[in-house]
This record gives C-alpha cells, sequence and structure tokens, in this order.
C-alpha cells in the first residue's frame, strides 16, 4: 500500500473539511463533502458547485504523428476533431478489455491535451509507454504529464458546474462562455489567471465547465470562483455529490458501469458512438467488435423509492423482473430528495423506460443470513422483491 498524495488543494479541503471527511480516493486524499452531500447536490442543481478535480492524470500529447497514434490508441475517430473541440473516448487492450474512458482535447495541429481517471493514471501511462514500443515504434510522438508544474503550460483540472457558473466566469474573466457548446473549449485570462474552460463534466448538469490551470495557480482559482460566486449561491463539493451527482444523470463510472466485475463494454454501458468501429484500425477493435455482436446485458438506469424508513438499495443487490426472475445487478446506487436512482447491469430486454422492476436486498450481516436472506443472487434466479421501481430514461440532463 502508498501513501495517498494530498492534490495541489489539499490546504484549503483540511480548512474546510473536518478530518474524517477526507478519505483516499484513487490515492489521493480527497473531502466526502464540505456541508453536506444533499446541500451540495442541491447547488449544483440550482445554482453551482466547485469540485478539486486536480488528482485528474492530464498528459500533453505532440508530435507530427500525434493524431495517429490517438487514433491507434482510441477508439473514437480523432480525425473529426477540429482545434477548440473535445471528444470522449476509450483505451482498450487487444483483448477489447478498457484500460480507461478519456477525453482527447485539440489544443492546435500536433497538440492534444488528454484527461484519464486519477485511479488509472499510473496504468494509463504505462499503457501508452507499451503502445510506443509496440505498436507505434516508427511515429514521431512525445508524451508529457501536463501535472509537472515545471512545465509552461501544466495544467490541472477544476469543475465548476450548474446554471450559475458561466456567469461566475464571466464576472472572473469578462469571457461569455454561456454559449460555449459541450465538449469545446476557450482559452481565457485575467490578471493573474491564464485557463482553459472546457464545456465538459461529470454531474449532468446542462451548464458545466471544466477549468485547466496552471497548478501552481490552482489554489487562487478555487479561491476567486468561491469569492465571486459566493453572491450567486456557489459552495465547494465533495466526492459524495459528484457520485450521487453523476449517477442521479446516468453517467458511468471505471469499475462500476465501465469494466469492473462484469467487463462492461461501451456498448453495454450506452456510449456505442463513442467507439468507431468502421475506423481503419485501432488497439482492440477486433475483439471489442464482437462484443459489439453478442452482448445480452446492459446498464440501465432506475429510480425507486428513497423517502425515510426506506432501506438503502446497495451495489450487487438483486434486479427483479414482475415475475420475481433476477434479471440483473446494482452497480451505484444513490439517495437524490425522496428517491433512490440506480444504475444496474439488467437484461437488455427489462431495459425499456416505464417497465417495472423490484429489487432483492442481499443480506448485509450474519442475522439477515440466519434470516435465510442470500449474500448473491444469480441471473434467472427466482425471488420475492422487498421494493418496487421503475426503468427511467437512460442518461438525463439537468
Amino acid at each position: 500500500m502508498t501513501e495517498a498524495k494530498k492534490t495541489v488543494l489539499f490546504e484549503k479541503h483540511a480548512a474546510l473539511a473536518a478530518k474524517s471527511q477526507i478519505v483516499p480516493f484513487g490515492g489521493w486524499l480527497m473531502p466526502l463533502w464540505f456541508t453536506s452531500i444533499r446541500a451540495e447536490h442541491d447547488a449544483v442543481r440550482k445554482t453551482a458547485g466547485l469540485f478539486d478535480c486536480t488528482h485528474m492524470a492530464v498528459l500533453k500529447i505532440t508530435g507530427k504523428d500525434a493524431a495517429n497514434f490517438l487514433n491507434i490508441l482510441a477508439t473514437n475517430d480523432v480525425s473529426m476533431l477540429k482545434p477548440g473541440k473535445a471528444q470522449y473516448s476509450y483505451i482498450l487492450t487487444p483483448t477489447g478489455d478498457i484500460v480507461d474512458d478519456i477525453i482527447i482535447y485539440y489544443i492546435a495541429p500536433e497538440n492534444y491535451m488528454m484527461v484519464a481517471n486519477a485511479s488509472n493514471e499510473q496504468k494509463v501511462k504505462d499503457w501508452i509507454a507499451k503502445v510506443l514500443v509496440e505498436f507505434c515504434s516508427k511515429l514521431q510522438v512525445d508524451v508529457k504529464d501536463l501535472k509537472n508544474a515545471s512545465l509552461p503550460d501544466a495544467r490541472v483540472d477544476v469543475a465548476l458546474q450548474g446554471p450559475a457558473s458561466a456567469q461566475c466566469l464571466k464576472n472572473i474573466f469578462g469571457t461569455d462562455v454561456s454559449g460555449l457548446k459541450s465538449l469545446s473549449f476557450t482559452t481565457a485570462k485575467s490578471k493573474d489567471l491564464d485557463v482553459i474552460i472546457t464545456s465538459t463534466g461529470y454531474t449532468g448538469a446542462k451548464v458545466s465547465f471544466e477549468i485547466f490551470v496552471h497548478p501552481a495557480k490552482a489554489t487562487l482559482l478555487w479561491d476567486t470562483i468561491l469569492e465571486k460566486g459566493k453572491p450567486l449561491g456557489i459552495i465547494p463539493c465533495g466526492l459524495g455529490s459528484r457520485d450521487s451527482l453523476r449517477i442521479e444523470a446516468g453517467l458511468p463510472l471505471y469499475g462500476h458501469e465501465l469494466d469492473g466485475e462484469f467487463n462492461i463494454s461501451p456498448f453495454q454501458a450506452g456510449y456505442p458512438w463513442a467507439v468507431k468501429l468502421q475506423k481503419k484500425n485501432f488497439i482492440g477493435k477486433d475483439a471489442i467488435t464482437k462484443k459489439a455482436a453478442s452482448f445480452d446485458t446492459e446498464v440501465a438506469r432506475l429510480k425507486f423509492d428513497g423517502q425515510h424508513g426506506v432501506r438503502p438499495i446497495r451495489q450487487l443487490d438483486g434486479i427483479l423482473s414482475d415475475d420475481g426472475i433476477c434479471i440483473g445487478q446494482v452497480l451505484s446506487c444513490a439517495g437524490v430528495n425522496d428517491k433512490q436512482i440506480a444504475l444496474a447491469l439488467i437484461k437488455k430486454q427489462y431495459n425499456i423506460t416505464g417497465k417495472s422492476v423490484g429489487i432483492y436486498y442481499l443480506a448485509r450481516n450474519a442475522g439477515h443470513i440466519q434470516q435465510g436472506r442470500k449474500e448473491k443472487v444469480n441471473l434467472g434466479e427466482k425471488l420475492n422483491a422487498d421494493i418496487k421501481g421503475q426503468v427511467v430514461e437512460r442518461f438525463e440532463k439537468f
């Protein structure tokens, strides 16, 4: 076990959150919440919330063959990008398993920025190094870690999500980003800040931005946003609301709704458009093509009662059809107001909006086991539903 690292904003979190609310996540010490998960969730939906994403991997990929390299490495078609645009994609192994889901930003000709999950940072770096040697040895490509503060164009990520975000950024930089289309970006400057503002995020907010800033200026950006955003109702947010927001919106988390125990593919997760099977070649193409033609389960978004007194739904609880047959398992779940929103892997013939489904609670303790409650459920098993709910639209914007 290696000691968890501290982000460049750690001291800010330590001053705002109790010690018990800062936990290891993806190898980094991160705040779970500052006020409460519910308050921070509501802020993003009604005003805006500020998230520390400086732990995310940020790589710079340059050289005359940078685009060709990225097209071999990733599933989407980088040749479709123009400067100022970004693209969601996947990195696969030759067997079609997901290394990570990523976003690629076209900064300028022969100059790209890639953002990957913090928990997969070293794995992604190691895989890229392997690909450069084994698949792309003749290409002229350079890969640098943009979190390295010694680089003049170093970048880390701070996310500002919610309706008041655009006004806050306009107040700081004088730049109107309200019309910035999804997966687009622009640059902005103030007296002491030089940033890239992208229309991306992980909360389902229609107005959502990630701001890429030099690591040495991250604390200044954090403080400035909270100061200028206070009259707008903007507050700092932790991992708890980040998770509840992304679940409410239907967004996948690597290890849960992507890859993970069930080896979930992009097609099962609801992102077939991010895998361009018509592309000439990319690593894992043959294997993922076979998976695309043969999967019988897919990720669904479900809604259940979540009022006080209703037992919370947990990962791997069984999903049942109306006749009590187990058709899948819960992958993630969050309480949102008086509802519970679950993402589950179910038989795809049941993934129909409005379809009625049930939950079978797995045993949580020895007492439950003694009462006959199961510790694990299997597809096709006949069970009695503990609560009823329904399938809702796979994704939602707020």
